[in-house]
């Protein structure tokens, strides 16, 4: 499942085997970029927001990006943002040429990137858009502060959550203009280890700041490699307290792991460790 930490180390892949190339061709399959040609463009950098990946480039000053209908406000109208969103089943894989593409069935690609090195392929990709990089915000600005970002903020991501006071815990972490990267499976860890209820009200968790800081901790743990664990365990089976594990006994006290809808989402939690408590 996609979260902060799958699409960082995406974005370092892509930046990896792209960063500096210039493409040799380029295949959109989604019918707002159909007709979009990157031939000749050069991938400057990757990086990722949150849950939103950004491919930058730069375009030949005389290529197709003199054409679009928003004029760049960055000087010489040739540095441009791909834009990708993993949602839940989006990937991007990195081939060489000639390599059998593995990602997934055909009828799910919707952008092929090729470079003399490297055949870049996303597969369910979501809110692909490509614009000027200088109007990035319109995509990602809305979000709050990333915990794997440089520009990490954690006092503004304590108080992005208080100004919610009445919202249940597990929503407000799951809110992507709190936290940016923070998804279900953390929630459900991050709530596991602070010993709150899902259903506790914001106003009634005592130390939002510290939990702000486990889920910083959590996410940077995870950072470089492709077997999340919140236990500290990389063994199968051993990766988790509570998230995906109903009826299972937990790791600290032994009481079956609960599983229940909250909104539109589901929620683990055990509850001896974590009671509900008074909301006032």
């Amino acid at each position: 499942m996609p979260e902060g930490d799958t699409v960082w180390n995406t974005a370092r892949v892509l930046h990896r085997a792209l960063a500096g190339a210039r493409l040799s061709g380029s295949d959109f399959r989604v019918p707002r970029l159909a007709t979009t040609d990157l031939t000749g463009w050069t991938v400057r950098e990757s990086t990722s927001r949150g849950k939103h990946l950004l491919l930058r480039l730069t375009a030949p000053p005389d290529g197709p990006a003199r054409a679009a209908d928003t004029a760049p406000p960055d000087g010489d109208g040739t540095r441009w943002t791909l834009h990708s969103h993993l949602r839940m089943d989006g990937a991007w894989r990195a081939y060489a040429p000639g390599e059998r593409w593995t990602g997934g069935p055909a009828h799910l690609i919707r952008v092929v990137l090729r470079s003399p090195g490297t055949v870049a392929v996303g597969y369910h990709l979501h809110e692909l858009a490509l614009v000027p990089t200088g109007e990035e915000d319109s995509l990602v600005g809305h979000l709050g502060p990333d915990p794997l970002g440089a520009d990490w903020d954690p006092a503004e991501a304590t108080r992005r959550l208080a100004a919610h006071p009445d919202a249940t815990i597990a929503e407000a972490l799951l809110d992507q203009r709190n936290l940016a990267g923070v998804g279900n499976v953390y929630a459900c860890e991050l709530l596991f280890l602070r010993g709150h209820s899902p259903w506790t009200p914001v106003h009634a968790v005592p130390d939002l700041a510290g939990t702000v800081a486990l889920a910083r901790k959590l996410l940077v743990a995870n950072r470089g490699r492709w077997t999340r664990s919140t236990t500290g365990s990389l063994h199968r089976g051993q990766t988790s307290y509570v998230y995906g594990r109903r009826a299972q006994p937990c790791r600290r006290c032994g009481t079956a792991i609960r599983k229940a809808e909250l909104g539109e989402r589901v929620t683990y939690w055990c509850p001896t460790c974590q009671p509900e408590r008074p909301a006032g």
